[in-house]
């Protein structure tokens, strides 16, 4: 019995592997789990890259604790297990949505929620930002509630599962809406020069920038009054399913085997970047679709330092003459009051650099690392990164209070894990 996650770069061989369909059947285990000695830990679907998931002892799969509990106006209680991809449905049913999310619905709430996924957004934050209760069973088996005015409520919203089991979550949402998604290549060079004017004007703005050419493929979402303009079938179909997906398989796939092709590969797809736009349901325009295999690191940092940030990056390359297939990512929020939210305290800019899974390329991110540590940067605590307790102890001005509170409620560190360990001390 053995747990591996998405990118395959990490798995377990748990003692015990239960699937609780109730919060009282999680109840059980963390007391058996506290009777037994042994260590507890509940996944996601394994869309995070590092081992923060990773268990000994008992690991729970929370397959069977999904749905929504309840509906309370603008109020949503989903079981901690439901995928984002169903929750999205769920609520677009019943006319509702939340307000932002990032592109990968495959997560279960509470994974995205413990890691911090985050997405992208002038004014509104990640998902932990649009939470306004949860539900954990904690170490001695008690079950709570946590709402805002409360610590645990701030430091558990992206708590990495480090204070307790997360059973149900719930989300502040509101009447759904439409986005008009534009699409536009741009090069990087204008990029860096209208970054503040791009990310002032727009509700989201993302951007890729394909190493080795000076294009960006930029992607903006700003709220519409309608009607609907969505793709057609096939027009999705082409964009969503064959061109970033299958051909770009291809692509990194032919990269792998001859590296030195990469440049003109990257190439080839700047020149067929196009213009585009559609207005569609929000959650259809948020999110993306993402079969080839990656792994990935990302960074946040103060917002005013994401041109340093993407110029030094660009020139690390270049001067390294590593071959990148993948493109970089650039997305913003703003500050956020979530203890662990790599928004914390301050308008952020994320950096994320992707390698093609069959072909990692540690120095690539270490160089990357090292100019977004420099710039107090922040990692994704889902994606790829090798800092420690004492740097992030620098970088999260809560962080002794997190670990205060984590000293509190799990002292014998059930729900401790080699990850937790070197990132919480």
């Amino acid at each position: 019995m053995v747990f591996t996650n998405w990118a395959r770069n990490q798995s377990a061989a748990p003692a015990e592997e239960r699937t609780p369909a109730s919060t009282e059947e999680v109840v059980r285990a963390v007391r058996d789990a506290a009777a037994s000695g042994r260590r507890l830990r509940m996944v996601g679907t394994g869309h995070s890259f590092t081992g923060v998931a990773l268990t000994d002892g008992i690991l729970l799969r929370p397959d069977a604790l999904t749905g929504i509990r309840s509906i309370d106006g603008e109020r949503v209680t989903a079981l901690a297990g439901t995928p984002l991809r169903a929750l999205n449905e769920l609520l677009d049913e019943r006319g509702l949505a939340l307000a932002n999310m990032g592109d990968i619905t495959e997560q279960t709430v509470s994974g995205a929620i413990q890691t911090g996924t985050h997405g992208t957004g002038r004014d509104s934050g990640g998902l932990a930002d649009q939470v306004v209760e949860l539900e954990l069973v904690l170490a001695d088996g008690s079950v709570v509630t946590a709402s805002p005015g409360e610590d645990l409520f701030d430091a558990a919203r992206v708590g990495l599962g480090a204070l307790g089991v997360l059973t149900a979550v719930t989300f502040r949402v509101e009447p759904a809406f439409l986005l008009h998604n534009r699409r536009r290549r741009m090069t990087l060079s204008d990029i860096l020069d209208s970054l503040d004017a791009m990310t002032s004007a727009n509700e989201h703005l993302d951007f890729f920038w394909l190493p080795h050419t000076d294009a960006c493929l930029v992607k903006t979402n700003n709220r519409s009054p309608g009607p609907p303009s969505p793709p057609s079938a096939l027009k999705h179909w082409l964009d969503n399913t064959f061109l970033e997906n299958t051909v770009f398989g291809a692509a990194c796939a032919l990269g792998a085997r001859f590296p030195a092709l990469i440049p003109r590969v990257n190439a080839a797809s700047a020149a067929a970047l196009g213009d585009s736009e559609s207005v569609d349901t929000s959650y259809k325009i948020f999110t993306a679709r993402r079969d080839v295999r990656f792994l990935e690191m990302e960074y946040a940092v103060p917002r005013e330092h994401l041109g340093q940030a993407l110029r030094e990056t660009r020139d690390l390359v270049e001067r390294m003459d590593w071959k990148i297939t993948f493109p970089v990512e650039v997305r913003v929020t703003p500050p956020s009051d979530a203890w662990l939210s790599t928004a914390y305290g301050r308008r952020s800019a994320y950096v994320a650099c992707h390698i093609y899974r069959p072909t990692p390329n540690p120095a690539y991110f270490e160089g990357v690392e090292e100019i977004m540590t420099r710039l107090d940067g922040r990692p994704h605590w889902g994606k790829l990164h090798t800092r420690d307790a004492s740097y992030l102890a620098k970088v999260y001005p809560r962080f002794a209070d997190f670990v205060g509170l984590r000293d509190r409620l799990d002292p014998g560190r059930m729900f401790g894990n080699a990850y937790l360990e070197k990132v919480l001390g």
